[in-house]
């Protein structure tokens, strides 16, 4: 099983827009994830981050195919030794290990490109998914916030896991 992460391609377009036009991914997601998901998303965002420099945001890449994005995101001002991890990976990849090799991957690449101490993820409570693979990835829980997120009309839970250098 091979799992890298890579810069996105314009040819990966229609494949994202097709994966990431999913309901069972933008429910796991913030509201900046758009659903419906269209190949003009696909395009829009894949233009954004090839500009990024360094790169924070990647393509993961499964036995040579594309199946899903994460990204890195350092914080500012008073969070700046901080750093927000974001993921998803297509449905037909779920349940293979792909997600936490992906994190493992970008935790060392977060730690050896940007000045930061800790990267935290905040999983929303029903997904159940997203919480092993972060603690397969030797995160930890460190808060859990009831009621915190409102998604889909539904009030959520949020947890924060984190992992420090």
């Amino acid at each position: 099983m091979k799992i890298q992460l890579r810069d996105f391609r314009s040819e990966d377009a229609p494949l994202l827009a097709d994966y990431a036009n999913n309901p069972k991914i933008a429910n796991n997601l913030t509201d900046q994830f758009p659903h419906p998901y269209t190949t003009q998303h696909a395009e829009g965002f894949i233009a954004k981050v090839s500009s990024q420099n360094p790169t924070q945001i990647f393509a993961i890449e499964f036995n040579g195919d594309f199946c899903g994005a994460i990204g890195i995101h350092p914080q500012e001002d008073i969070m700046k030794m901080n750093a927000e991890l974001g993921y998803w990976i297509a449905e037909p990849y779920w349940g293979k290990g792909i997600v936490t090799a992906a994190i493992i991957q970008i935790c060392k690449y977060g730690f050896d490109t940007f000045d930061i101490q800790r990267i935290y993820a905040r999983p929303f409570g029903p997904n159940l998914g997203s919480q092993r693979v972060l603690e397969k990835a030797s995160f930890q829980l460190e808060a859990r916030f009831e009621k915190t997120i409102l998604k889909n009309n539904q009030f959520l839970d949020e947890l924060v896991y984190a992992i420090r250098r």
